[in-house]
């Protein structure tokens, strides 16, 4: 069962037409399409963008995660695209693409990585979100969205996703994080990882302290073969996409060509 009354299934929102050139986005760990948007607007209209939300599921292993993607996907007739996979999306990207099922033209991870570098400090992150009080979790999100707010300026798109952001962040929100959180605790995507086939490019913003970019670069260059190349863009952090979203998005077109 999910967390909540949700039905537990991945929701789509496309931006785009068909014969666009796709980039498929899979979120991190807050799980849905209310951080990208200032991304999606860098992109200036250039390729189909597909955005999703996962469901609040607290039961689905990371393959669950592949194969709900690739149904939604196969339902909204979207057979191939690139992925970009962002924090925890890169976990469940490995599977999907990996799997063949959806087409991906190549994989670019945007503060992702194959195994976490630092389990302990993901069991901790997963022990601390698990006790915080909802309340306290508001609190920390509404100033966070305050700050986005006055970085991004009064866009009345960008306005509503984080009104939505914080709309979703509930208690059956948290739960779901505390569930991601213990998958990316416990996987060993290395297998996965060298039988990927695609184009493989990371993006990181030179600091970030929730995913280390050294620790990663070492690792994705020792087991995955495919991998292309690994762009730090200064004066970004973890949430690159959101906190660099023009210099994201032109290296994001450029591996596309």
């Amino acid at each position: 069962m999910a967390a909540d009354s949700e039905p537990e299934q991945v929701r789509l929102r496309v931006h785009g037409a068909p014969d666009q050139a796709t980039v498929v986005y899979l979120p991190g760990l807050h799980g849905d399409w209310t951080l990208v948007g200032a991304f999606r607007l860098a992109l200036g209209g250039q390729v189909r963008f597909v955005e999703m939300t996962y469901p609040r599921t607290v039961t689905w292993t990371l393959e669950d995660y592949a194969a709900g993607i690739e149904r939604a996907l196969a339902e909204a007739g979207i057979a191939s695209g690139w992925v970009l996979a962002e924090s925890f999306g890169c976990q469940v990207a490995w599977p999907l693409v990996a799997r063949q099922r959806f087409h991906a033209a190549g994989l670019i991870l945007a503060g992702g990585f194959g195994r976490y570098p630092l389990r302990w400090a993901v069991r901790l992150s997963e022990r601390l979100c698990g006790r915080v009080s909802l309340a306290l979790l508001t609190r920390v999100l509404f100033g966070y969205a305050r700050m986005l707010r006055w970085r991004y300026g009064n866009s009345p798109d960008l306005a509503a996703s984080l009104r939505e952001f914080l709309e979703r962040r509930t208690e059956a929100d948290r739960q779901a994080a505390v569930h991601r959180l213990r998958l990316i605790a416990g996987n060993h995507p290395e297998d996965l990882v060298r039988r990927i086939q695609v184009p493989v490019h990371a993006l990181t913003g030179f600091v970030d302290p929730v995913v280390p970019w050294p620790f990663v670069r070492c690792w994705l260059r020792r087991n995955c073969p495919n991998l292309r190349s690994y762009r730090i863009i200064w004066g970004s952090d973890h949430n690159v996409l959101g906190t660099a979203p023009r210099r994201a998005a032109q290296q994001v077109l450029a591996w596309m060509q």
